[in-house]
């Protein structure tokens, strides 16, 4: 096992690796993606408060879950890369920030649609986890800063690895805070006590979104490591040789 993580976090290695799996990863998001927004479109029935607007659930929740895992990924990555000074790891953390913030947006902007029919205003700053949500977005806009104010990779990714690292208390306070305050969201859907709190129409095309959404969010962010790999590494012998192998040749 740990031969093959030491084999994994070669930059060479990964890179190969990661080619041949995203295409795995691109069909089964479209594949999940397309069964949840058809199911959830047009066979779940309406809810019986909501009606129709519920149906505004299958990209929000997956979004909002996404935003969360992103960060979580990216801090784990951070840390991972700053105790054993893995630059690989370092480069995981820089291309997950980018697509996190993406999620974030997306799930702060569907929820004040969502909100608006629902509570009468498109956003309510005495609500926990919408603001956790928005400090979240605040997160990553602070670790892409420093990232980018910093010219110096090795500088940067310590720097940013520890902003990451400190943002991370931030995650289970937008989980819980439905359960540690008065909140205009409902409580746990589908993991809670007694089971999900949901009809089985209404939350298999939930659970295919989210699926969907995590295939997707493995696919863009291997695909933006390669890059970021291609970038660290481009005075590398190896990555010479994959640019330019006719020059390599002669």
């Amino acid at each position: 096992m740990w031969k093959f993580l030491h084999k994994l976090a070669s930059p060479p290695h990964f890179y190969d690796l990661s080619a041949k799996i995203i295409p795995w990863f691109s069909v089964g998001a479209l594949a999940f993606i397309a069964y949840g927004t058809i199911a959830g479109l047009f066979f779940a029935p309406a809810d019986y408060q909501q009606g129709d607007a519920f149906r505004i659930i299958y990209v929000h929740v997956p979004a909002a879950y996404l935003s969360m895992l992103a960060y979580t990924a990216m801090a784990v990555s951070a840390g991972i890369g700053l105790i054993w000074r893995m630059k690989l790891a370092h480069a995981v953390a820089a291309a997950a920030a980018p697509l996190g913030a993406w999620f974030t947006f997306l799930a702060l902007a569907t929820g004040s649609i969502w909100g608006r029919p629902m509570w009468g205003t498109w956003w309510e700053w005495g609500d926990p986890r919408l603001t956790s949500e928005l400090i979240m977005l605040f997160l990553y806009f602070g670790y892409m800063a420093l990232r980018g104010a910093i010219d110096d990779t090795a500088k940067a990714d310590r720097a940013s690895a520890v902003l990451a690292l400190v943002g991370a208390v931030n995650i289970p306070i937008i989980h819980f805070s439905v359960e540690w305050w008065s909140s205009l969201h409902q409580g746990p859907t589908l993991v809670r006590e007694g089971g999900p709190a949901i009809v089985p129409a209404m939350m298999y095309p939930l659970l295919a979104m989210i699926i969907g959404f995590s295939l997707l969010f493995a696919a863009l962010l291997l695909a933006r490591v390669r890059s970021e790999v291609l970038y660290r590494e481009r005075r590398t012998h190896w990555v010479r040789k994959l640019l330019m192998p006719s020059e390599e040749s002669t």
